[in-house]
């Protein structure tokens, strides 16, 4: 088999949903790494102190729509890439195997 075409709005959905959770796993740390630094420096500076509140929440929410974004936008822009290279060379060629049916009396779970 090969791949001719990818649906560009298809992978950009996919894309940007991969990438929102790759966002999401960012800001986390990122929120972890601020609050730490925060509880660490508290004593020195309560503005800092809130800052560093404020960025390290707000990076659980900030990161993945950002990331989200961002992928949606590069996985259109993968697709139509692909898709224009695919016309020209032939496409990615795919090799499947079928499935084999599960013997009587067996199934899979």
């Amino acid at each position: 088999m090969i791949l001719k075409r990818v649906g560009v709005f298809s992978l950009g959905k996919v894309s940007g949903i991969i990438s929102a959770i790759i966002g999401l796993i960012a800001g986390f740390f990122f929120s972890l790494f601020a609050l730490l630094g925060t509880a660490i420096g508290a004593g020195s500076d309560s503005s800092g102190a809130l800052l560093g509140t404020i960025f390290g929440i707000g990076s659980i929410i900030l990161f993945p729509i950002f990331y989200g974004i961002m992928g949606f936008i590069g996985g259109l822009i993968y697709a139509l890439v692909y898709n224009g290279t695919a016309k020209l060379v032939g496409g990615v060629e795919l090799d499947f195997e079928p499935e084999k049916p599960a013997p009587s009396g067996e199934s899979y779970q």
